[in-house]
C-alpha cells in the first residue's frame, strides 16, 4: 500500500485553521454539558441571574449549534481528500479508510464510557463508514444525497412542527422542558459523588444520548453534512478558494445574516417548538457556513494563516484537542476533581472555556517544535497505516 499520513508541506492550512476555530466553538457549548445536566433541562429557561441569560442567549445565538455542523462538513472534507489522495497513488482506499474509522469509533467508546457521556467520535465514525459507500460519486451528487436526506426529514418535522403550534399556540409552555428527577440524580453523582458514581450515571447518560433514534436521526443531520463537505472536497473549495472568492463571499453576505435571524427567531418571536426547530436545524447550519466563508476569505489574506498559526496547529491535532477538553472539564466539575457541576455561572464557564482554548493553543504550538503529529494521532494513524513517524524531522502528520 503507498498511501501515508499527509506530509505538513500537504497540509493545508485554511482547514485545519478552521478545525481549530470550530473546536473553541464546540467547547463553549460543551460547557453546558460539563458544568449542568444539560439533558435533563431547558437552557433558554433554566438560568435565572440576567448575566447568565444574557451570556446563554449570545452563546445560544451565534455558537450553539453551528460548529458541529462545521466540523462534520470538514471530517467530509478531509475523507474525501483522502480518498482521491488514495486513488491517485492506485491504492485502494476502503482497506485503510474502514480500518481508521473503526480505530475512531473504538476511540469514541472509550471517550464516552470513560470520561464523558457527551462524545462525538461514535457519530463521526458511522456516518463516516456509511459516506464510504458513496465517496465515490460525483460532488453534484453527494451534494444532491446530502440535501435530500436534511431536507427529506427535517423538513417534514419542521412541517409538523410548525402545524403543531398553530393548532396549540401554548405550546411556547411546553417547550420549557426539565426533568427534575433526572437533573437531581446528575447534580448528585456528578457534583458529589465518586468516580464511579459518574460513572454510572454516565451510563444513564448515554442512554440517552445514543439511543436507537439518535443512531437513525444522525443519518439525516451529521451524514448530510459530511456529504455537503467531500462535494466540496471533490470541487476543491478551499484549495482554490482565491479563485473562487466571489462565491466564498456570497456565501459570507448570504448566510451570515440569515443564520443569525433564524437563530435570533425563539427570542425574537412568540417562542414555540417551530422556532426552536428551526433555529437549531436550519439556522445553525446556514451560520457554519457563513462562519466557514469568512474564515476562508481571511486565509485568503497574505500573512493572515502566519497569524493564525496557532489555531491551525490546535486544528492539526484536533482529536486530542478535543479529547483533553474533556478530561480538563471533568476534573474542573465533577467531585472527583474541583467539584464545580452545577456551581458556577455561564459566564464563568465561557470565560473557562476560553482560558481552556488559550492553553491548549500554547501547547499545541510547543508541541510542533519537536513532532509532526499530536499524541492521539499518533496512535490513531500508527494502527491505521502501520507505521510510527512522530519526530519532527520525519515530516509527517
Amino acid at each position: 500500500m503507498n498511501s501515508t499520513p499527509t506530509t505538513s508541506k500537504q497540509r493545508i492550512d485554511t482547514l485545519d485553521i478552521l478545525r481549530g476555530v470550530s473546536l473553541l466553538g464546540i467547547l463553549l457549548v460543551n460547557m453546558f454539558a460539563f458544568s449542568t445536566p444539560a439533558p435533563y433541562i431547558d437552557l433558554k429557561t433554566f438560568f435565572s441571574v440576567p448575566i447568565d441569560k444574557e451570556f446563554q442567549k449570545g452563546l445560544d445565538i451565534f455558537v450553539q449549534g453551528s460548529f458541529y455542523p462545521l466540523f462534520s462538513m470538514l471530517f467530509g472534507y478531509g475523507l474525501a481528500m483522502q480518498y482521491a489522495k488514495a486513488t491517485r497513488l492506485g491504492d485502494s482506499f476502503y482497506k485503510f479508510g474502514i480500518k481508521r474509522l473503526v480505530v475512531l469509533f473504538v476511540i469514541g467508546i472509550l471517550h464516552a464510557f470513560l470520561i464523558w457521556w457527551g462524545d462525538i467520535l461514535m457519530t463521526y465514525a458511522f456516518c463516516g463508514l456509511v459516506l464510504l459507500t458513496l465517496i465515490r460519486l460525483k460532488p453534484g451528487f453527494l451534494l444532491a444525497i446530502g440535501l435530500i436526506f436534511y431536507m427529506g426529514i427535517n423538513g417534514v418535522l419542521a412541517l409538523l412542527t410548525g402545524l403543531a403550534s398553530i393548532a396549540d399556540p401554548s405550546s411556547t409552555e411546553s417547550s420549557q422542558f426539565i426533568d427534575i428527577q433526572s437533573m437531581e440524580s446528575a447534580l448528585k453523582a456528578y457534583g458529589a459523588g465518586s468516580w464511579t458514581d459518574a460513572f454510572i450515571q454516565r451510563l444513564s447518560d448515554l442512554s440517552v444520548q445514543f439511543s436507537p433514534f439518535m443512531w437513525l436521526m444522525a443519518l439525516f443531520t451529521i451524514l448530510p453534512y459530511m456529504l455537503i463537505g467531500a462535494a466540496a472536497s471533490k470541487w476543491q473549495l478551499i484549495e482554490k478558494a482565491k479563485d473562487k472568492y466571489i462565491l466564498w463571499g456570497i456565501l459570507a453576505v448570504i448566510m451570515i445574516p440569515l443564520g443569525i435571524y433564524l437563530k435570533s427567531l425563539p427570542f425574537t418571536l412568540n417562542r414555540n417548538y417551530f422556532l426552536d426547530y428551526v433555529q437549531t436545524y436550519f439556522g445553525g447550519p446556514i451560520l457554519a457556513i457563513g462562519y466557514a466563508s469568512v474564515i476562508v476569505l481571511i486565509c485568503c489574506i497574505p500573512f493572515a494563516t502566519k497569524i493564525l498559526t496557532p489555531i491551525a496547529k490546535a486544528g492539526r491535532m484536533s482529536m486530542t484537542v478535543y479529547l483533553t477538553q474533556s478530561i480538563i472539564c471533568t476534573l474542573i466539575f465533577y467531585h472527583f476533581g474541583f467539584g464545580l457541576y452545577g456551581k458556577v455561572g455561564v459566564d464563568t464557564a465561557t470565560f473557562l472555556a476560553v482560558g481552556i482554548y488559550a492553553i491548549q493553543l500554547v501547547f499545541a504550538s510547543l508541541w510542533f517544535l519537536f513532532f509532526k503529529q499530536g499524541p492521539i494521532e499518533a496512535v490513531w494513524k500508527r494502527i491505521t497505516y502501520g507505521k510510527y513517524m512522530p519526530k519532527k524531522e520525519e515530516k509527517s502528520v
